[in-house]
């Protein structure tokens, strides 16, 4: 990492080159392997029977490596849905390669395999549970009369209208047989410890994942008014819609509840999220010596507006330098929503880039950055992109990009995408502001 020091100008280009130096640190902090080793080995599992590692999600591959690790051949068996090109050399526990964000038959198949794995463990049995970022559209095992592509087209519909995650979530569970403690249902009597990679403002148990070893707090209602409140309960197929509805009306079981007796025998625990990866990226924003923020880690709401924000701190630090001296470095997490208008390619990060550059054009040395701890970015290649104040002189078309939700294709040729390959981690967004100065 470059080291900082009066006498060091800081070109936008050292911007830049700090700013993925900076994610580059957060990707490590994220990374579960460690946290899930350390949580096992200090477990005696010398009483159970059996043991199966069961889970899903886009960390499942190095979450499995350290459960090997520790439990080696005490594994019975075990399957992990992750996504395509998210792996790792496993000798007990196999992946199931899936389709993410919309859930496909190999994530069916998987999902299917899984329930059956925990619904044949017995009293004597632990069944560990690793669930990561992506696990919602990982386990699709859709409830009993509704079809995989219903669901699928329901995922997508949830996906364009601008649902926050504990929206789509909410939904999710409620046309699921395995989600919103489900899965801990299948499993019981067996003893279900299930470690948690959060990728979820607020780290709730009952939201990473859509919750499948946890109470549900939202309800069939809770769900028929996400779809009312964005005009889409028309819309979803009418085998989701009349599920819910009967839901509502009590003639099919709610998902179990805090109260359920079987919760008495399963332990959820986060093991990392976002809180980690933001403070990392703290970390070595000072070691390169900018005087650093960390401003929120809950961030959420539509992506455009949460970009003219952080543009507004960077005019603001550039200009007044409030709430900080460049140079300076703000830090935010969690995850934006897009709402898709256009028939363009990008994500929710490389949207909020391409909005930024719009309000930071023309300010000097201030670079935004943006990128999922995932490695993806929507149906993209991508984790995100970075953007500076002379960043519309190489492209002056930022506008109609943005206004097509074309993102990935105006910084493609720019050579601005920041692209990592799978991380095997999740656990939400990092965003830099980046203010050098003027000296």
């Amino acid at each position: 990492m470059d080291a900082f020091s009066p006498t060091t100008p800081m070109t936008t280009k050292t911007l830049r080159r700090h700013a993925i130096s900076i994610f580059r640190a957060a990707l490590a902090a994220a990374q579960p392997a460690d946290a899930v080793a350390h949580h096992l080995a200090r477990r005696s599992f010398a009483r159970f029977r059996n043991i199966y590692v069961i889970g899903a999600g886009k960390a499942g591959a190095s979450m499995a490596q350290a459960a090997e690790r520790v439990l080696g051949g005490r594994i019975t068996a075990g399957l992990i849905n992750v996504k395509d090109g998210h792996v790792a050399r496993l000798r007990h526990i196999e992946l199931n390669q899936c389709g993410h964000p919309v859930p496909d038959e190999r994530g069916a198949a998987g999902s299917a395999r899984i329930a059956q794995i925990a619904a044949a463990a017995g009293r004597d049995d632990l069944v560990i549970c690793l669930v990561s970022g992506g696990a919602s559209a990982l386990l699709p095992l859709p409830a009993e009369g509704i079809t995989l592509e219903e669901k699928q087209a329901t995922t997508r519909l949830l996906l364009a209208c601008g649902a926050t995650i504990h929206e789509i979530n909410a939904v999710r569970k409620h046309i699921s047989r395995i989600k919103g403690g489900q899965l801990a249902r299948l499993a019981a009597p067996a003893r279900v410890e299930s470690l948690l990679l959060s990728d979820v403002i607020g780290d709730d148990l009952d939201v990473i994942g859509s919750g499948p070893t946890a109470p549900d707090a939202s309800t069939f209602a809770a769900a028929a008014a996400v779809l009312d409140r964005h005009a889409i309960r028309d819309r979803v197929p009418a085998s989701v819609r009349n599920r819910i509805e009967q839901g509502v009306r009590g003639e099919i079981p709610e998902t179990p509840k805090p109260a359920d007796p079987l919760f008495a025998r399963v332990r959820n625990t986060v093991v990392g999220g976002n809180g980690l990866a933001l403070a990392a990226a703290a970390r070595a924003a000072r070691q390169l010596g900018y005087r650093t923020l960390i401003l929120s880690s809950t961030i959420e709401g539509e992506t455009r507006e949460i970009a003219r924000m952080h543009a507004a701190i960077a005019r603001e630090i550039a200009v007044g330098g409030r709430p900080v001296r460049p140079p300076a470095c703000i830090i935010t997490g969690g995850e934006t929503t897009v709402t898709i208008k256009g028939d363009g390619l990008g994500g929710r990060n490389q949207e909020f880039v391409l909005a930024a550059a719009l309000e930071i054009a023309g300010l000097h040395r201030v670079v935004v950055f943006s990128a999922g701890t995932d490695g993806t970015d929507g149906p993209t290649d991508a984790a995100g992109a970075i953007a500076d104040g002379g960043t519309l002189t190489r492209n002056r078309e930022a506008r109609r990009y943005l206004d097509r939700n074309d993102s990935y294709h105006y910084f493609e040729p720019l050579g601005d995408l920041v692209i990592t390959g799978p991380t095997n981690t999740n656990v939400m967004d990092v965003r830099l502001i980046l203010v050098a100065s003027e000296k």
